[in-house]
């Protein structure tokens, strides 16, 4: 039977940061129309939507030809806009990927994708690339995983993890190249049923602790399959990080 797959980008226009930054111009572009093309371009995906809570960023949806919906402006995360989202349309599969990715390559989805269609028995699906540098992995704001053999997840946290206890960090820099040591990417597949569930689910005690919320669906059991990726991508969350994209998307069209 054939699993319909939909991607959801969340979008809000209020930001503390970044007041706006869906709609910020990107080689003239606003960023959520560069998230949104490669989105598409996904092999997996069936459908895309913009979930916002912003007629201005539905408008400028509408205007390059993509569909969007608007949601409660009072939703607590981006989890609950998508829950919303979601129980209103038909849809097996549950795509989050982030409106502030606009450089992400669409073969990330597919690699997400995949083995919960092959896999019945996950529940959620995400992504980790390899940490490539020493400082990276003993940075909080960098989210570390660790993987059961078969791929789920045993742990995400901000600390560097697993520790590697005899090794200085002079050494680990020597080894890290040999090492599968995995950063998270905030890409997330659902499904469905779990989706809608989510939101009624009360924060637990290591989520709070670590401020993380994909703790919540593993201190409940939730089969969570991390598919390691090649590739890799670049948030923005500052007018600074806006001015880096825009030069390796230069870079990327020469």
């Amino acid at each position: 039977m054939m699993q319909k797959v939909v991607a959801l980008i969340p979008a809000r226009f209020a930001s503390s940061r970044f007041p706006g930054k869906p709609l910020a111009l990107i080689q003239g572009l606003p960023m959520i129309q560069h998230v949104y093309q490669r989105v598409v371009q996904a092999r997996s995906i069936d459908r895309v939507i913009v979930a916002t809570d912003d007629q201005r960023i539905a408008d400028a949806v509408g205007h390059f030809g993509g569909e969007a919906m608007l949601t409660d402006p009072e939703h607590a995360t981006g989890t609950d806009r998508l829950a919303e989202v979601a129980n209103k349309i038909d849809v097996d599969l549950v795509v989050n990927v982030q409106g502030d990715e606009p450089l992400i390559d669409p073969r990330m989805i597919d690699q997400a994708v995949e083995p919960m269609l092959q896999h019945p028995e996950y529940e959620m699906g995400t992504l980790a690339t390899r940490i490539t540098e020493v400082d990276d992995f003993y940075n909080p704001n960098v989210v570390k995983v660790v993987l059961e053999q078969n791929g789920l997840a045993l742990y995400f946290s901000r600390s560097a993890i697993p520790c590697p206890r005899d090794l200085s960090r002079q050494q680990l820099a020597a080894r890290l190249p040999q090492m599968e040591l995995l950063r998270h990417i905030g890409l997330y597949v659902y499904r469905r049923d779990l989706l809608l569930a989510y939101p009624s689910w009360p924060q637990t005690p290591l989520e709070a602790l670590e401020n993380l919320e994909q703790l919540r669906a593993l201190e409940r059991g939730v089969k969570l399959h991390v598919a390691v990726t090649q590739y890799s991508c670049h948030g923005v969350d500052t007018p600074e990080d806006l001015e880096r994209v825009s030069r390796l998307l230069n870079a990327e069209n020469i």
